[in-house]
């Protein structure tokens, strides 16, 4: 994988990085957080496209019942927001790498899984 200052990385899936949410509207996020990547790294080389979860640090969303908890490699807590999928130019947003960094598998199949319960889009 390319590093953090190479033009040649690509996000990829179940990478967590930060990007610019903003402009933003009413109760959306605002500035630079973390996203749970779940396209893949070809759809986003080709595209400029990625597609997310978006996760906060903010403990409202402790009980949330459509946020899972995440746990960072330092012990700190976030939170990521399966009700709320997000896409984005990751190169105009300035999307880069987080230190929380690559194959998060489990915290996505869960996210994913939450996402269907919520929208029932694989029909079962």
């Amino acid at each position: 994988m390319a590093t953090r200052k190479s033009a040649l990385w690509v996000p990829e899936r179940a990478e967590i990085i930060f990007i610019q949410y903003s402009p933003h509207v009413g109760v959306e996020m605002p500035n630079d957080h973390p996203m749970l990547v779940i396209s893949t790294q070809s759809f986003a080389e080709k595209t400029s496209v990625v597609m997310g979860f978006p996760m906060t640090h903010s403990a409202q969303h402790a009980d949330n019942p459509f946020a899972i908890a995440a746990h960072g490699s330092k012990g700190e807590m976030g939170y990521l927001l399966t009700h709320q999928p997000k896409s984005f130019d990751w190169r105009q947003r300035n999307a880069r790498p987080h230190p929380w960094g690559t194959g998060h598998t489990k915290l996505l199949n869960a996210a994913l899984k939450r996402f269907d319960a919520v929208f029932n889009i694989c029909g079962h």
